[in-house]
C-alpha cells in the first residue's frame, strides 16, 4: 500500500509542478519592478546600483539555482539595505493586506497592488499595467519584503498601567490639530456668552427707562450676528468632534480585533461570552469620548472667568459662586468615589450574564435533551437580580448627585438677587447689572454641573477601558516588535526538543517529550487513548498552543520566531471539531485565500463535497449559518479537509480526519490523502484507529499521559501495543466475578491481524 501510494505521489507532484518551479528559479528579479516595490515601499535605491546588483546576483547564483529569497537576499546584501528580509509565499496564503509585492504570474516577475475595488493591478518590467482578479492569481509564488518598522512619535499623553486607555489616548492625540481648532472655538463661544448678559444689562438700564428703539435695534443686530457665530461655531465644533471620534473608534477597534485574532490560544480565556462583551466595552468608551466630555473640559476654566466677570459689575455678587463652586466640586468628586466600586461589580456581573447567554445559545440543544432549563433560567434570574439591584443603587447615586448641584444653582440664584438688592439699594448696582449677573451665574453652575454627570460616567468607562485592558494584556502568539524570521527556503523537518507543556494555572502537564523529530516525506500516525496529549501534540506543531519549555523548529529555525504568515504558508492543521461560520459554503472552502473555480471543484469532487452541492439548489453559495448549524459532524469534517487540500501544506497535520466519516467518505479522503500528499510533504495523522495507521502510515507514535510509549514502524509498533492492551485486558477480567469476567468477554474484540484494514479495533 505504501508503495502504491509513493508512485501516486510522485505521478501528484509531476502534475502539480511540472516545469513552473524550474523557471521559477531560473528567472532572475527584474530591475525596474523591484524599484517599484522599492519606491511603493519607502526604500530609496538608485536605479543603476539597483540594475548592477540585479547584474550581479544573475551571474554570482547563475549554478545554483536559488530561490527567489534567496536571490533577493544577495541583492539586498550588495545595496546595503538593511532590516530588508523576503518571504516566498503561495498566492492562496498570502495575506492580502500585506501587499504590495513581487508575484511571479505568466512566467515572468510583476509588481502587484491592491485596488479600491478589491482587484489587483500588475505591472511588468515593460511597464504594461493589467487588472486581474484574485482567482486568476491562484497559482502564483509571491515575494513579499518586510521593511524595518519606522519608529513612532511617542505621544505626550499616556496612562501607566492601562494599555486600553493609553491606546485610545494616543489615537485621539496623534494629531492635535483638532484640539487647537476646538479649544479656539470654545473660547470664542465662551467670549460670545458675554454678550447675552451685556445685551440684558442694556436693555433694561437704557432702552426701557428711555424707549430708545434705535439703541434696541443695534443691540438686537449685534445679537442676531453673535447668535450666528455663536451656532456655526458649535456645529463646526460637534463635527470636528465627531469625525475624530470615529477616527479613533476605528483605530482602536481595528487593534483591539487584531489583538484578539493574534492571543496565544493556550491563554485565552475560556469564557467567549466573557471575552466578547470585554471588547465590546469599546463601545461605551467612544461614547463617552464623542459625547461632549472634551467641550466641558475646556468649559471648565471659563466658571472662574465668568465668576471674575460677575464680581467686575456685580461686586460682592461674584462670592456667592465663589463659595458655591467647591461645594459643587466636591459633591462630584463624593459621587464618583461612591459609584466606582458599585459599578466595577456590576460590570463584572453584566459580562458573566453575556457568557451565560453565549453558553445557552450553542448548548441549547444539549439543554433541552437534559431537561436542564430551568437550571439555566435560574442561574439568568439570579445574575439579573444582582444587576437590577446594582443599577437601582447606582442610578440613585447619581439622580442624589444631579438633583442636589440643579439645587445648588437655585440657591446660587436666590443668593444672588438677595445680594444684588443689597447693592441696589446701597446705590453700586443697577437692575441690568443685576440680570446680567444672573445670567452669568447659569454659565457658573452649569459646567460644575455637566461634569458630575460627566464623572459619573467616566466610572462606566474606566470599568469598560479595565474590561478591555484585560483582553490587551493577554499573550500574543508573537511578542510586539520582535524581529521575525523569514526563512527562505521551505521546512525540511519539524523537530521537538525538551518540550513540556502545561495549560495557564493547571498543574497537570499535558506534554512531556525529551525528543521527536519529522522528516520529509514521512507518513506518522500518532495513537493513543482519550486524554493521552495528541491533539495538544499537533495544536503545539501547527504553533496554536506555546510550549512551557522546549523548542519546536520549523526547518532550521525556532517556530515562534518566524513570521506566522510564513509558518500558514507551509504548516496547515485540521482540528477534530472544525468550526464553520456565517456565509456559504464557498467562502467556508476558501477561508484562507481565492481560488479557481476549476480547483474548487475538483477538490470538492476527490472529498465528496460536492453531495453537500448537490443537496440544495444554491449550489456552493448554500447558506452556512454561525457554527455550521444545518450541517452533520460528518459534513463538517469534509468542509475543513477541503481547506486543508486547497491549502496545499508542506505539513499536514490532521486530528482525526474520519471519525466522524462513513465507510464511503473515508475511502474518498484516504484516495484524495494519497493524490495530494506530494512524496516530501510530511503528514502526521492523530487517529485511535490501528487500522488507519497501518493503511497510511509509514512510522507510528504511541502516546500515553503526554508522554511518547512507542515509536516505529506499523508492523513493530502496532501487535506489541495489542499484546499489551490484550494482556491488560485479560488481566482486568480475571479481578473480575465469574459473571462480569463472562459479560466483558462479550464486549471485547480480540486482535486479528486480518481486521486491521477493516477498522474494527478501536485502541485506548
Amino acid at each position: 500500500m505504501n508503495d502504491a501510494m509513493t508512485e501516486q505521489q510522485h505521478a501528484s507532484k509531476k502534475m502539480h509542478s511540472p516545469t513552473r518551479d524550474d523557471e521559477l528559479l531560473s528567472k532572475p528579479l527584474p530591475a525596474q519592478v523591484l524599484k517599484l516595490l522599492f519606491d511603493r515601499l519607502g526604500i530609496s535605491v538608485q536605479t543603476g546600483a539597483l540594475t548592477q546588483a540585479c547584474e550581479q546576483a544573475q551571474t554570482a547564483l547563475q549554478e545554483t539555482s536559488p530561490s527567489p529569497a534567496q536571490r533577493f537576499s544577495f541583492i539586498a546584501h550588495a545595496l546595503k539595505l538593511q532590516g530588508v528580509q523576503a518571504a516566498q509565499l503561495r498566492w492562496t496564503r498570502l495575506d492580502k493586506r500585506r501587499l504590495p509585492a513581487l508575484i511571479f504570474y505568466q512566467s515572468q516577475w510583476q509588481y502587484i497592488e491592491k485596488t479600491k475595488d478589491e482587484t489587483f493591478t500588475l505591472t511588468n518590467d515593460r511597464g504594461v499595467s493589467i487588472c486581474c482578479t484574485a482567482e486568476a492569481l491562484e497559482n502564483g509564488i509571491v515575494l513579499w519584503l518586510r521593511t524595518p518598522k519606522k519608529k513612532e512619535e511617542s505621544s505626550a499623553f499616556s496612562l501607566k498601567g492601562n494599555i486600553a486607555a493609553r491606546l485610545v489616548l494616543s489615537e485621539m492625540f496623534k494629531t492635535r490639530r483638532w484640539l487647537v481648532d476646538i479649544i479656539i472655538a470654545t473660547v470664542v463661544i465662551n467670549f460670545l456668552a458675554i454678550a447675552t448678559s451685556i445685551f440684558a444689562m442694556q436693555v433694561y438700564d437704557r432702552v426701557v427707562p428711555t424707549l430708545a428703539y434705535s439703541t434696541l435695534t443695534t443691540l438686537v443686530t449685534g445679537m442676531f450676528i453673535v447668535l450666528s457665530l455663536d451656532w456655526l461655531l458649535k456645529t463646526i465644533r460637534a463635527r470636528t468632534l465627531d469625525s475624530v471620534s470615529c477616527a479613533v473608534d476605528k483605530a482602536v477597534s481595528q487593534q483591539v480585533f487584531d489583538h484578539v485574532m493574534r492571543l496565544q490560544l493556550d491563554t485565552r480565556p475560556r469564557s467567549l461570552g466573557t471575552l466578547a462583551a470585554q471588547v465590546g466595552g469599546l463601545d461605551s468608551v467612544r461614547q463617552f469620548f464623542s459625547s461632549g466630555i472634551v467641550f466641558a473640559l475646556v468649559d471648565m476654566p471659563f466658571a472662574l472667568f465668568f465668576i471674575a466677570f460677575i464680581t467686575l459689575i456685580g461686586g460682592p455678587i461674584g462670592w456667592v459662586y465663589m463659595l458655591l463652586l467647591p461645594i459643587a466640586a466636591t459633591l462630584g468628586w463624593v459621587t464618583q468615589r461612591r459609584l466606582r466600586r458599585l459599578l466595577k461589580q456590576q460590570m463584572i456581573r453584566s459580562n458573566e450574564r453575556q457568557g451565560l447567554l453565549v453558553d445557552v445559545i450553542q448548548g441549547a440543544e444539549s439543554i433541552r435533551s437534559n431537561n436542564a432549563s430551568w437550571r439555566f433560567s435560574e442561574l439568568w434570574q439570579e445574575i439579573t437580580l444582582t444587576i437590577s439591584r446594582y443599577n437601582i443603587r447606582q442610578k440613585a447615586i447619581s439622580n442624589i448627585a444631579t438633583v442636589t448641584t440643579g439645587s445648588l444653582s437655585t440657591v446660587a440664584y436666590v443668593c444672588a438677587i438677595v445680594v444684588g438688592v443689597g447693592q441696589i439699594e446701597s446705590g453700586n448696582l443697577t437692575m441690568g447689572a443685576l440680570i446680567a449677573c444672573s445670567i452669568l451665574g447659569g454659565r457658573v453652575i452649569g459646567p460644575v454641573s455637566q461634569s458630575i454627570q460627566y464623572l459619573t460616567q467616566w466610572q462606566n468607562v474606566s470599568q469598560a477601558l479595565d474590561m478591555v485592558n484585560q483582553v490587551l494584556v493577554l499573550d500574543s502568539e508573537r511578542k510586539a516588535g520582535q524581529n521575525l524570521l523569514l526563512p527562505e527556503k521551505s521546512p525540511e523537518s519539524i523537530e521537538l526538543s525538551e518540550l513540556t507543556f502545561s495549560y495557564p494555572e493547571t498543574p497537570v502537564r499535558q506534554l512531556n517529550i525529551a525528543n521527536l523529530h519529522f522528516k520529509a516525506g514521512e507518513r506518522i500516525a500518532v495513537l493513543g487513548a482519550i486524554g493521552s496529549g495528541k491533539s495538544t501534540l499537533l495544536k503545539v506543531l501547527a504553533g496554536l498552543y506555546r510550549p512551557s519549555e522546549g523548542r519546536v523548529r520549523l526547518g532550521n529555525a525556532d517556530l515562534w520566531e518566524i513570521d506566522p504568515n510564513v509558518v500558514a504558508n507551509d504548516v496547515s492543521y485540521l482540528p477534530q471539531n472544525v468550526h464553520l461560520f456565517k456565509g456559504s459554503l464557498r467562502s467556508n472552502l476558501v477561508l484562507s485565500g481565492e481560488v479557481s473555480d476549476s480547483h474548487l471543484l475538483d477538490v470538492s469532487t476527490e472529498l465528496g463535497i460536492d453531495r453537500i452541492a448537490q443537496d440544495s439548489p444554491m449550489g456552493m453559495d448554500l447558506a452556512i449559518s454561525e457554527g455550521g448549524e444545518g450541517l452533520s459532524g460528518g459534513q463538517r469534517q469534509l468542509v475543513g479537509l477541503g481547506r486543508i487540500f486547497l491549502a496545499q501544506p508542506k505539513i499536514w497535520l490532521l486530528d482525526e480526519p474520519t471519525a466522524s466519516l462513513d465507510g464511503e467518505s473515508e475511502k474518498q479522503v484516504l484516495q484524495a490523502l494519497q493524490k495530494h500528499v506530494k512524496p516530501d510533504d510530511i503528514l502526521i495523522i492523530s487517529t485511535h484507529r490501528p487500522a488507519l495507521a497501518k493503511q497510511l502510515a509509514s512510522r507510528v507514535i504511541v502516546m500515553d499521559r503526554g508522554e511518547i510509549k512507542a515509536d516505529g514502524k506499523p508492523e513493530t509498533v502496532l501487535p506489541t501495543m495489542m499484546a499489551r492492551k490484550s494482556a491488560g485486558n485479560g488481566l482486568a477480567q480475571r479481578k473480575l466475578p465469574n459473571h462480569a469476567s463472562s459479560k466483558e468477554q462479550g464486549n471485547n474484540v480480540s486482535f486479528n491481524p486480518a481486521n486491521m484494514n477493516k477498522g474494527s479495533i478501536n485502541v485506548i
